[in-house]
């Protein structure tokens, strides 16, 4: 038998013949492959042509690195790559230009068909590299094939048929796989045949393998693998990426102006024949004018810019009529829309129509419309080639006025500017000097003293500069300044004025006065002011001198920072109504010594064994120098428990002296400044019964923070027993026998005396009274001498009234106590009761006018009888008596 050859890896040809249909190549187009083996190892390793105008990707698939023109028939290369031993293997690469006719395609592509008879190749162990004469071409069948089927492809052959009785199969797709049945195998004779016709683009390639055996079954030959290609036919028309394309390109573009790119595809085969090479070309342009303005690549499909002159307001559109050819322009052609939309450049300045204004404003007015000016601009509406922008070029050096856009019509609006205004900058297309920079504050209104009339320029321009050069449009506005009534100003507007806070009421603080603008009136000011929160100050209305009507307070908390602001107002008499001007008088207090330290915060807890020092801050509502350094003492009797010291700058230190009860303590603290002003201030200490820091401390009854609570029992026993005493000498009074009176005195003297009685309000019931007098409560009642207790026998005490600063608490509680124990008319006198007050007087005068008539023939007083036992002499005397002769 014969040796078997071992694998050798390596190019399966030495030369690789590839064909091309057209002179021009475009980049990434696929020209052909070629074939490694690596003994069936995986190739991993790179291709590498020695010519950078091609490329060979991994798969062996050769491509064009960049656009190619062919100038030559035939081009030659060499592609190297390496083994999985790193060995290096080259082959060459041919490329033939070949031209065709479009319609012999079909001939051409029997051309290079593979012999009518395969010879199985000569039989080796596993692969080795194959001379050219060893080469199995591929197989080219026709797509669309019409039959009669099954139509014979090739032959196969072995050449061991002569020794044995040879059957021939084959596998692969299209044969035993899917698609199935599309090729069959003669068993005996080898003819490889099709069923049915095939189309190319739904597969363009087969790969079968062929089998021989002998007839017992085992193989003769190798399986030789066959490769059937479908030959393109061109049987597909183009079709463009989508049926409309829509494009855009501004006005007066320049020729050679892209424009847009319209794009179609073919299902045919454009690198082995043209079938797939689409040439585009315009039928038709809408609308039709004196020459034509665009053209289209035939390779690429761009649609560029041919004429001149292209014009949104003259033709805002254009249609074509695309058209896409295969074979290069010769074959199946399909049909396309191109819009092209002409887009508004800014070649028509905006016009003013017309271009001289009138218009009138009062004076110190900001913000008001003065003049609307209007333009044209034949320019797309809406478009920032027709939106204006105006500017004020001349005639307003002050910046004294101010010009928008209205959004919606495009005028310009002129107004007088508001205060603050920014000046405008020059659009940065439109450099200076034809823009004017105005004065970076421009005054409120207008002022009718200082100018009458206004002569402007105003230039109007678009958003995007001019595509053309043009001069911007100006209109001239004349601006007439009506004269007001202006109110008074106050020089300067805002006023500072140092001041002591302790001068005396009525001293005279500064004069501040007002000028009166208007030059042709005049006119009277007066003052008065405007806004004093505090009621300090006054002002005369005739010469504007600000007085100090109520003491000044620096420490008050309408002083921030030690200044008062106040609000004076000048008032003009002008006509038709009089005008009022506003100045502001700010009063710079000056610091007088006149507060006294306190401590801050005024109440702690303190542990009564191994107490922590309590530190307290010391506030001065005053300015140094009246301020530190401090000095403290303990007073009313506050030494005899704590002791005090001061911490610089402004802290003071209080100890505990010894062990205390528990209880809230008073500790009277005097706390000096460095001037001597004093204050004393009460601090309560809460006393508790633990060790170190307080916590959770338990409020005891209030101890002073001079005695302990022996004293303290001792003299609430003292006011108990006078207390006592006091009530067993009101029970005496009240134990006094009253004589009794007779209740009338004789009819005789009825007439002669006029009697008192108690007050009921009222009044009779003939008369109108107010129901108030009836009951006025207890609060309103005059005072009234009572002498159903003992006379006074002293004069009566003066108590001292609730402080209302809480520091002095601890004074109004110690004279108030004295004035109670030398108080006659303490309790008991003041626990009697007392009876609702009914009136000072009675608008029904007296009951002595019940007796006081003439006659008493007009009265009736039956109904006394109804009244009970104290009214029985009434009765007696008036009611019930038959009338005398």
């Amino acid at each position: 038998c014969q040796r078997a050859t071992p694998c050798q890896p390596g190019f399966t040809a030495e030369t690789f013949a590839l064909t091309v249909p057209r002179d021009s190549v475009a980049a990434g187009r696929a020209l052909g492959r070629v074939s490694f083996v690596d003994c069936g190892e995986p190739h991993r390793a790179a291709f590498l042509p020695d010519d950078t105008r091609f490329k060979v990707s991994r798969d062996g698939i050769v491509s064009a690195a960049r656009p190619l023109q062919l100038q030559r028939r035939e081009i030659t290369f060499t592609v190297h790559t390496w083994d999985t031993t790193g060995k290096r293997h080259s082959a060459k690469v041919t490329l033939h230009r070949q031209w065709q006719q479009h319609h012999r395609h079909h001939n051409l592509m029997q051309q290079d068909t593979a012999p009518d008879v395969l010879t199985f190749p000569e039989h080796r162990h596993g692969l080795r590299r194959q001379k050219r004469d060893w080469v199995i071409p591929p197989i080219n069948c026709p797509e669309n094939e019409r039959g009669p089927f099954p139509k014979k492809l090739v032959q196969i052959k072995s050449n061991k048929d002569k020794e044995t009785k040879v059957f021939y199969s084959i596998t692969g797709q299209g044969a035993d796989t899917i698609p199935v049945g599309i090729f069959i195998i003669e068993r005996e004779t080898g003819w490889l045949e099709v069923t049915k016709p095939l189309d190319r683009e739904e597969k363009n390639k087969y790969i079968l393998y062929s089998h021989a055996v002998s007839a017992n079954g085992q193989p003769v030959e190798d399986p030789m693998e066959i490769i059937i290609t479908v030959t393109d036919q061109n049987d597909n028309r183009p079709i463009f990426t989508q049926q409309v394309f829509v494009g855009y390109i501004e006005e007066n573009a320049k020729p050679g102006t892209s424009v847009m790119t319209v794009n179609a595809t073919d299902a045919d085969d454009a690198v082995n024949v043209n079938n797939g090479i689409i040439s585009y070309s315009i039928l038709s342009e809408e609308p039709k004018g004196m020459q034509q303005m665009f053209t289209i690549n035939p390779e690429n499909g761009i649609i560029s810019v041919i004429g001149t002159g292209l014009d949104r307001e003259t033709t805002p559109n254009y249609t074509l009529i695309i058209q896409a050819a295969d074979q290069e322009g010769f074959g199946l052609t399909n049909t396309a829309t191109a819009v092209i939309q002409v887009t508004d450049t800014n070649d028509n300045p905006p016009v003013f129509s017309p271009d001289m204004y009138e218009g009138s404003v009062n004076e110190n007015d900001p913000g008001v419309l003065v003049a609307r000016l209007h333009v044209t601009d034949q320019d797309m509406p809406g478009s920032p080639a027709w939106k204006a922008i105006y500017r004020i070029q001349s005639g307003d050096p002050m910046g004294d006025f101010s010009i928008t856009t209205d959004p919606k019509t495009n005028d310009g609006l002129l107004k007088t500017a508001k205060v603050g205004t920014t000046p405008t900058q020059p659009p940065q297309h439109q450099p200076p000097p034809f823009w004017h920079y105005r004065a970076p504050f421009p005054p409120q209104g207008l002022d009718y003293e200082t100018q009458q009339q206004y002569h402007l320029v105003v230039a109007v321009e678009n958003e995007v500069p001019f595509s053309v050069p043009l001069k911007p449009a100006t209109a001239t506005v004349l601006v007439v300044v009506r004269d007001v009534n202006e109110p008074p100003i106050f020089v300067p507007p805002v006023k500072k004025v140092e001041v002591r806070e302790d001068v005396p009421v009525g001293y005279q603080v500064t004069s501040y006065t007002a000028k009166d603008p208007d030059k042709d009136q005049r006119q009277k000011i007066t003052y008065r002011m405007g806004s004093d929160p505090a009621g300090w100050l006054a002002i005369d209305p005739e010469n504007g001198i600000v007085t100090a009507e109520q003491p000044l307070d620096r420490e008050s908390a309408h002083a921030i920072n030690s200044t008062y602001k106040a609000i004076v107002l000048a008032v003009d008499s002008g006509s038709p109504r009089d005008a009022t001007g506003t100045g502001t008088l700010l009063l710079l207090l000056q610091d007088v010594n006149d507060n006294g330290p306190v401590p801050e915060p005024r109440n702690f807890d303190i542990c009564n064994r191994q107490p922590e020092e309590q530190i307290l801050n010391i506030v001065d509502k005053d300015l140094p120098p009246n301020t530190f350094p401090f000095r403290a003492e303990l007073v009313h009797g506050s030494s005899i428990n704590w002791t005090v010291k001061v911490t610089p700058p402004d802290m003071v230190k209080l100890s505990m002296k010894k062990e205390l009860e528990p209880g809230e303590y008073s500790v009277f603290l005097k706390l000096l400044d460095a001037q001597g002003k004093d204050q004393i201030t009460p601090v309560k200490a809460q006393v508790c019964s633990c060790e170190g820091p307080a916590k959770n401390c338990e409020r005891r009854a209030y101890v002073s923070g001079g005695m302990g609570v022996p004293a303290i029992l001792g003299i609430l026993g003292g006011i108990l027993a006078l207390l006592i005493l006091l009530l067993l000498l009101l029970l005496f009074v009240r134990r006094r026998k009253v004589v009794k009176e007779p209740l009338l005195p004789p009819e005789d003297d009825m007439r002669d005396n006029v009697y008192h009685y108690d007050e009921e309000g009222g009044g009779e019931e003939d008369q109108d009274y107010d129901l108030s007098q009836l009951h006025r409560g207890l609060d309103a009642r005059p005072e009234v001498i009572r002498n159903d207790v003992a006379p006074p026998l002293m004069a009566a005490p003066q108590y001292r009234p609730r402080p209302a600063n809480p520091d002095e608490i601890g004074n109004f509680i110690d004279e108030n106590l004295k004035a109670a124990d030398t108080d006659p008319t303490a309790p008991p006198y003041d626990s009697l009761l007392v009876f609702d007050y009914e009136g000072s007087g009675s608008e029904a005068t007296s009951l002595s006018s019940l007796n006081s008539s003439n006659s008493d023939e007009d009265q009736d007083y039956d109904y006394l009888n109804d009244w009970g036992g104290r009214f029985r002499k009434l009765a007696e005397l008036y009611g019930g008596g038959e009338e005398d002769d």
